[in-house]
């Protein structure tokens, strides 16, 4: 038995095989002398890449749509591109390279070339070819980097990118033990919304003979056991047996109002990524969604979503929520989530940079497309859109505007749309500053602490090394809170709190106190908040 430790920031306890994802670092370049059977390995791995992207097309196409499905179909043609495999031959047979690092290079020289290319089409094609040459190197070097999972399993990795925790089937996921990472890391959050348990910053090795064997993990001691002993595995049991009656408890509150004694009526909101998530947010008993984080649809993929498919995910989960409401914040692409296809500029701090509403201000026919989608789902039910990284008046002003023309136009082409609420993200110090100014123009505030937390306090939040730094109960942070609900109060707005923060029960009587009167949290932290709200006075 080997025990590891780390920071527990989801607690449970999980049993599971262990899914390494190893370092995604350079490829050896040695050379081999038995060039024929380097070959046959190589044809070996093709053709395991290719099951899997079977595989892959399958689900994508079940559970997305045939349109999404198209992207898997793309690689799956690359893997017989005559080009390809002929550069990756020559480097075998003729330069004695070994089968990963000639995949690897000729993956590369590929995704460089289509990179160049003017045809925008063309150029999406190099994130396929690089996710291709990709499957079949961590297949040649028994790397666990397949994120479609056979079975249940406990992922452990050095770190984890928003693209790559999008991509896993997530039903299959006990735990997550990650050797970096940070408590407001999108892998951290992932986890809070599905109650899973989740060690961070542990000393755990990325070993290639962990891959496949027993582990244990206990979310609330941060610590985790391969191929654990009798006792443990009994002291675990007991915890879990534990949490499962406590969760028996807490199905008391659903379905009962979330007001406290003294009648303050609050709304209890769930935070959610992509429609997956919806079947947690009705499990348990979420008074709306608070928060779509809409950017997830643009994640994890080779080329923008087109409006239909857009529509498609906003159209099911407005449905799905049976007239309950459905605030959707448009695309946050940019610092820690980038994505190739939107060809950013590498910036020296992109937490400072061209992201969130930034984003959609300079590329308009994105913004417009995202916006039209939200307009026709909204004929389905209650939908509210808001916007993200607001600093300015002329940026509320402008998002407004356009808003209205994609109104109007969908008006004139005899498409219905419903009632739309517009409100705005306070998430820096310039908003909640001018917040009283900024009311006078939206229909509602939604906090994210998190980046309020980074912004005031000049933290980066995804900086483990920065944690103890990183205080979101630091006076500012609570001062600048209070600003922003007295500021939405005057002006005859509601304002609700959707970061992490709106969690912490520490400050939830805090929170009201202030006069939010919404509270949007991950679904698993629904009926606890519930029952905490209706035991306050």
């Amino acid at each position: 038995m080997s025990v590891y430790r780390g920071k527990g920031i989801v607690a449970g306890v999980a049993f599971g095989a262990v899914h390494l994802l190893a370092e995604r670092g350079a490829v050896d370049n040695s050379s081999v002398k038995d060039a024929t059977s380097e070959w046959t390995r190589f044809l070996t791995a093709k053709e395991k890449a290719r099951r899997q992207l079977d595989a892959l097309y399958e689900k994508t196409e079940k559970e997305l749509g045939e349109e999404n499905a198209a992207i898997i179909d793309v690689q799956r043609l690359m893997l017989d591109d005559g080009d390809f495999n002929d550069a990756i031959e020559k480097a075998v047979k003729h330069e004695h390279s070994n089968a990963a690092y000639a995949v690897s290079e000729s993956g590369k020289q590929f995704a460089e070339f289509f990179a160049a290319l003017d045809d925008e089409y063309m150029k999406a094609r190099a994130t396929d070819i690089r996710d291709v040459a990709d499957r079949i190197v961590n297949i040649l070097l028994g790397r666990g980097g397949d994120l479609h999972f056979d079975h249940p399993v406990i992922v452990v990795a050095d770190d984890l990118t928003p693209s790559e925790t999008l991509q896993m089937d997530k039903s299959k996921v006990l735990a997550f033990v990650i050797r970096r990472g940070s408590s407001n890391s999108h892998t951290a959050i992932l986890a809070r919304t599905m109650n899973i348990p989740c060690l961070i910053q542990t000393d755990i090795p990325l070993s290639p003979e962990i891959h496949g064997k027993e582990m244990a993990v206990d979310g609330k001691s941060g610590q985790c056991w391969i191929e654990p002993c009798e006792k443990i595995r009994a002291d675990l049991a007991e915890k879990q047996k534990a949490q499962l009656e406590s969760r028996k408890e807490l199905s008391a509150v659903s379905g009962l109002p979330t007001v406290t004694k003294s009648g303050r009526k609050i709304k209890l909101f769930a935070n959610i990524g992509n429609v997956e998530d919806l079947s947690l947010v009705l499990q348990n008993d979420s008074e709306g969604i608070g928060l779509f984080r809409s950017e997830f649809l643009y994640l994890g993929r080779g080329d923008y979503p087109g409006g239909e498919e857009l529509f498609q995910a906003y159209r099911e989960v407005v449905g799905g929520m049976n007239g309950k409401q459905v605030i959707i914040r448009t695309l946050d692409i940019g610092a820690d989530k980038q994505v190739d296809y939107f060809k950013l500029d590498k910036e020296e701090n992109p937490a400072l940079g061209l992201r969130g509403v930034r984003i959609c201000l300079e590329r308009p026919a994105l913004f417009k497309t995202q916006l039209r989608a939200i307009y026709r789902a909204s004929a389905f039910g209650r939908v509210a859109v808001m916007f993200p990284m607001i600093t300015s008046l002329w940026e509320v002003l402008r998002c407004k505007v356009m808003a209205e023309e994609v109104r109007q136009e969908l008006e004139e082409e005899g498409i219905a749309t419903g009632e739309v609420e517009l409100g705005i993200m306070i998430e820096t110090p310039a908003s909640a500053v001018i917040a009283g100014t900024l009311a006078k123009e939206v229909d509602f505030f939604s906090v994210g602490t998190n980046d309020l937390t980074q912004y005031t306090l000049a933290v980066d939040r995804q900086n483990s090394k920065l944690e103890r730094f990183y205080d979101p109960h630091h006076p500012a942070v609570l001062e600048m809170l209070r600003i922003i609900a007295e500021a939405a109060a005057e002006n005859g707005i509601w304002a609700g709190i959707c970061g992490e923060l709106a969690a912490d029960p520490a400050l939830t009587k805090t929170f009201i106190d202030m006069g939010y009167t919404e509270l949007s949290v991950s679904p698993a932290h629904t009926l606890a908040m519930r029952k905490r709200i209706r035991e306050m006075d």
